[in-house]
Order: structure tokens, then C-alpha cells, then sequence
């Protein structure tokens, strides 16, 4: 168990999808960028390369690197699959995972992506979310803070935790705190356990120069 909230809370958290919009990098490109963000000090956040399952042959044999397959749908990683657009109980069900997309065409409102995470909860499912999901913060343009995503596994009262700005959340060495909450290094490797297991995004060093500024990494 990590006894740093930092490491608790986000490694392996952010899973790197250069090939998909909006970075939507050819192969070599997308490969060249994920070894860059291998090689960064920041490497310890650097979850599974995202890779389209029509695209494995671009991968070379020899990359040594864990993978989550995209196909129509579902993606999976490991032994875990992750259904996009199923309902809760049939995910549930299932014995699967769930993934929802917070950008792209359609950005879910805060109320929505709040029953998502509820209904996560309560059915004891793991999930992941993708797109739109590169700031801190929620920006001017509507999209949602990756902070407060954390924040509503973490502490709960969704819809509050979606909603904060800029500055609302603290998380160094001891602990991750939200008004006058707090929550510990064991609690935080929990709720990654259990509820939300990371997310997707096509850039892995814009959220990480989003936690820089903030003074977090």
C-alpha cells in the first residue's frame, strides 16, 4: 500500500490513447510520443498505451509495453473488458466494467456523469473514463476536471465534487482533502481499486503540466 497520497491516487492513472482524437497520432508518431512519456519523471502515472485493436500490427513485437485494446465498444486490458454505452445492470451482470466518455461529441452534464458514478458505486463496479478529460479543473468550454472526477470516487456528494474550481482540492505527500475532508493514502488506493480505475487521454503530458502548475507533482 503506498503511504504517499500522491502515488495512492494516481499512478498508472492516466492510460495514453495518442492515436485517438484529438492528438490522433499515425503509429509511429503515437509510439514515439508514449516513449517520451515512458522516459519522463513522471513516468509513474503513465498507465496502459491505448491501441486500436485494427492496429496491433503497427506495434513492434519487441515493445514490451501493457496494452488496452479498443474495439467497437469495449476495451480490454488484461482479463478485464470495459463495455462504453451498456446499462449498469447488464455491465453488472456480466461480471464486466464500464467506461464512459466525457468529451467528444457529446460532453455529459455533471448531473449525468454523477448518476454514472453513483450508479457505479452502488453496483460495486469498476470503471473508466475517456476524452475531454486533460484539466485539473472544469474549463469555460464545459469540460470536466479530472481533480474532480478523483474527488467524487473519493469522498462522494458527486454532483459538489464535479462542480469545484480552481483551487478546491489539496493533495501532497499525506493526504487528498476537500473542504473539511480528508482522505488517506489507504482510502485512496482504495477507491482507484474499486471505483474508478483510471482514465483515458490522448495527451499524457497536458493533465501532467496541469498537476505541475498546481504544485501536486
Amino acid at each position: 500500500m503506498p503511504d504517499d497520497a500522491r502515488r495512492a491516487l494516481l499512478t498508472r492513472f492516466f492510460d495514453h490513447a495518442p492515436t485517438f482524437p484529438p492528438a490522433s497520432l499515425p503509429p509511429a508518431e503515437a509510439l514515439a510520443e508514449d516513449r517520451r512519456a515512458r522516459a519522463s519523471e513522471h513516468a509513474w502515472m503513465l498507465g496502459r498505451l491505448v491501441w486500436p485493436a485494427g492496429q496491433l500490427s503497427e506495434l513492434p513485437q519487441d515493445e514490451g509495453r501493457a496494452l488496452a485494446v479498443v474495439e467497437s465498444g469495449s476495451e480490454r486490458q488484461d482479463e478485464a473488458v470495459y463495455l462504453e454505452g451498456a446499462p449498469l445492470d447488464e455491465v453488472a451482470a456480466r461480471g464486466l466494467r464500464t467506461k464512459i466518455r466525457c468529451g467528444g461529441e457529446r460532453v455529459p452534464t455533471m448531473e449525468e456523469l454523477a448518476h454514472f458514478i453513483r450508479g457505479c458505486r452502488t453496483r460495486g463496479l469498476v470503471f473508466k473514463a475517456t476524452a475531454g478529460l486533460h484539466h485539473a479543473y472544469p474549463t469555460e468550454s464545459g469540460e470536466h476536471g479530472f481533480l474532480n472526477l478523483l474527488a467524487a470516487a473519493v469522498f462522494g456528494d458527486e454532483e459538489e465534487a464535479l462542480r469545484e474550481q480552481s483551487g478546491a482540492f489539496a493533495l501532497d505527500a499525506t493526504s487528498f482533502r476537500w473542504r473539511d475532508r480528508e482522505a488517506l493514502p489507504d482510502r485512496l488506493a482504495d477507491a482507484r481499486a474499486s471505483l474508478l480505475h483510471s482514465i483515458g487521454t490522448c495527451s499524457f503530458f497536458e493533465p501532467v503540466g496541469e498537476l505541475e502548475k498546481l504544485g501536486i507533482v
